[in-house]
């Protein structure tokens, strides 16, 4: 299945290049991003849970006078959840972009970032996962140069573009030198070599500069804001929900599984970029006046606590920052595509012009409440069983940098619940909203997915929690 994913996705970007008529790519476009979603689905019901090596390896051989290669791909529990969110993510824009003039473009954007996602959560060597990691910045930095949305746009791409780039040269630095030392870059054999103490420190910087700038950390994180305000909605759901999981994703599966020593010297440096980022960030989300922004600096605060998580080197604040990361894909992607209704009706984002919505848009007022109680990690949502675990986690290994976590947790409630009471609640403003509806089938359609998980995993976590146990498991024994 996994190998039908790849190629589905790889015919349909290039049916969608060559096909004309508008009609036929909205129904293609439609047919892969729902093929892909129940092919993920099906990876994730399948996935045997009790295994812990690699499932539904796939590998790829070239064998000729001028070239020979063999590439391999497959899952684990951790990165067959990225992949179905990506999927469902991916989904959710496709509807969303439906009446867009420019559809094709965007279709075709969004199947490419698809693809090199799938590629990046499934390729099993170090070289190839670089490519791909690296690629995925061409998409976006179309999605958000062209068809941002302000003449800041260009300055925003540039930011995005220099500090994710600049910041994985010392990664390809890296695995040349791993290359050279070892000979091959498969993933399943780097595991199972033991690098020395200053090896160790040397790669685990070169990686963490790359993944860093992916999360954002602090002080890293100035790119993601004006990336966010400048990019079209469906762009603000792909870098909040799954292209910043690319940090976590890598800091798992390479700095603790390859550099264990390294990660435990460099740990204090994570606490004290982390709980700084936490804290800058969710300060500074109370006093912005973009609705678009003010999202932008939670997820800055939401993924440094992810951080600390990772480097509690348990398994409760390991399990805890995955779901964390899944569930703020569903939340954070959730938040911006209201944000995207919101805008595609009134054309402004500014909180001074929004009040009073819940009078004419119940609904779309009610779903806004769900993923605010799930933003400030209310029981009973997902990001409350996230924050818990990892929280409990990084407790145990460093009190204060918990205590201070959970002021950020505190501060999450201020900014959410702020925003929503200003947008919400309070007088109609006349003159910019009384003229629209409540969201329409398609958009409801768009929401219930995140929605339902949201609420699902916050109920019961072991549907995702489940598939980490045995990884967890692992890295703790590695680290």
């Amino acid at each position: 299945m996994l190998n039908t994913l790849i190629l589905t996705l790889i015919f349909g970007i290039a049916l969608l290049f060559v096909t004309k008529n508008l009609k036929t790519i909205k129904s293609l476009s439609l047919f892969i991003s729902s093929f892909s979603l129940i092919l993920s689905t099906l990876l994730l019901i399948n996935f045997d849970k009790n295994l812990y090596c690699f499932q539904d390896v796939v590998t790829y051989k070239l064998d000729s006078e001028f070239l020979n290669f063999s590439y391999s791909f497959g899952l684990d529990g951790i990165s067959i959840t990225f992949l179905f969110l990506s999927c469902l993510l991916i989904f959710s824009c496709i509807l969303f972009i439906w009446n867009d003039a420019k559809f094709k473009e965007y279709a075709l954007n969004l199947f490419l970032i698809e693809l090199f996602l799938v590629i990046i959560f499934s390729v099993l060597d170090l070289f190839l996962f670089y490519i791909f990691f690296e690629a995925i910045l061409i998409p976006m930095y179309l999605i958000i140069g062209v068809w941002g949305s302000r003449e800041r746009k260009i300055r925003a791409v540039y930011l995005f573009f220099f500090y994710t780039l600049c910041g994985s040269l010392l990664m390809l630095i890296g695995i040349i030198y791993i290359y050279n030392l070892l000979g091959t870059l498969n993933f399943e054999y780097l595991i199972s070599y033991n690098f020395s103490k200053t090896e160790q420190f040397f790669l685990w910087f070169a990686f963490f500069l790359s993944f860093a700038s992916k999360i954002p950390m602090f002080p890293f994180h100035i790119w993601l804001p004006e990336a966010h305000v400048e990019a079209p909605t469906v762009g603000s759901v792909l870098l909040a929900g799954i292209l910043l999981k690319l940090g976590v994703y890598g800091f798992i599966r390479f700095s603790l599984m390859l550099y264990p020593l390294a990660s435990l010297y460099f740990s204090p440096l994570i606490y004290m970029l982390s709980i700084i980022g936490v804290v800058y960030a969710s300060l500074t989300a109370l006093r912005q006046t973009d609705l678009k922004r003010i999202i932008a600096y939670s997820s800055v605060a939401h993924m440094n606590l992810v951080t600390l998580g990772i480097f509690s080197f348990n398994i409760l604040g390991l399990e805890g920052s995955i779901l964390q990361s899944i569930s703020h894909g569903f939340v954070s992607g959730g938040l911006f595509l209201l944000i995207g209704v919101l805008y595609d009706r009134y054309h402004t984002r500014y909180v001074y012009y929004y009040g009073g919505l819940v009078h004419f848009m119940p609904i779309y007022s009610i779903i806004f409440l769900i993923l605010t109680m799930a933003n400030i990690a209310l029981p009973g949502t997902s990001n409350f069983i996230g924050e818990f675990l990892l929280l409990i986690g990084i407790y145990k290994e460093n009190v204060l940098t918990a205590i201070i976590g959970c002021l950020g947790v505190i501060l999450g409630g201020g900014y959410s619940l702020w925003l929503y009471n200003r947008i919400i609640f309070g007088n109609v403003k006349f003159s910019y909203t009384l003229l629209f509806s409540d969201i329409n089938y398609r958009e409801f359609t768009i929401m219930f997915p995140l929605v339902f998980f949201v609420i699902v995993v916050g109920i019961s976590p072991n549907m995702f929690l489940s598939y980490l146990h045995l990884n967890s498991n692992f890295i703790q024994l590695v680290v």
